[in-house]
């Protein structure tokens, strides 16, 4: 019973010790963060498998598992905070949203008005120069990765849809490889219709789902 409540306690330990961050740098959480839940869980499991030496396990625990979070997922850092505020000013107006996930990484979800006619994999022109913005901000970045998704809606069929997800994916890595972009930092893929984010029984619905997903990641470092 003692050993399982000491593991509850640094459990709760390593998510209140994140409420610490308030004053922290985007960069200090994003490390900072994770080897905070990463030492919790490894004292955690180095306690529940320590048989006698349940302090001893405990610390070589939270000293793994500090290492595993701080170097493992995506950093939110003062790079990408300034792509996402250029990102924010360069799709202004256009319907385009930017924003940062859940996971540290910064996302462009471009709906079909902005982007492609339907049934087409051409760039809309109103779309390049965003585009064009993006490549710069990544060329100011270049530790950062690319993963460009392409979605339909449910009108046709997946023979149809699925290639096109994909091209519309595949035309965009290639316009930004035109502005000077590692094409092997950007990974593309095709989900045809299989993530509609609205309902596909209305025009504006099918309209939503019509969209092709940019996301930014810059890999966490390990603390050294």
């Amino acid at each position: 019973m003692m050993m399982k409540n000491a593991v509850v306690s640094m459990l709760v330990a390593s998510v209140v010790g994140l409420g610490g961050c308030a004053n922290m740098s985007d960069t200090q959480k994003g490390v900072g963060g994770g080897a905070a839940i990463g030492a919790g869980v490894g004292a955690a499991i180095g306690a529940l498998t320590a048989g006698g030496h349940g302090g001893r396990s405990a610390a070589t625990g939270a000293a793994i598992g500090g290492l595993l979070g701080a170097g493992g997922g995506y950093l939110w850092s003062q790079h990408m905070q300034k792509q996402k505020e250029a990102m924010e000013q360069a799709t202004k107006g256009t319907g385009i949203g930017v924003s940062q996930t859940a996971d540290n990484r910064l996302k462009i979800n471009i709906p079909s008005d902005a982007s492609f006619d339907t049934g087409s994999y051409a760039l809309k022109p109103s779309l390049k120069p965003v585009l064009d913005k993006l490549a710069t901000t990544l060329q100011q970045n270049p530790v950062t990765s690319v993963n460009i998704i392409g979605h339909t809606d449910n009108t046709g069929t997946d023979a149809i849809n699925n290639p096109l997800s994909v091209n519309r994916a595949k035309a965009t890595q290639g316009y930004l490889a035109s502005r000077g972009v590692d094409v092997n930092r950007i990974g593309i893929d095709g989900r045809g219709s299989r993530e509609p984010v609205a309902d596909n029984g209305t025009a504006s619905g099918r309209a939503m789902n019509r969209r092709v997903e940019i996301y930014v990641a810059e890999p966490a470092q390990p603390q050294k």
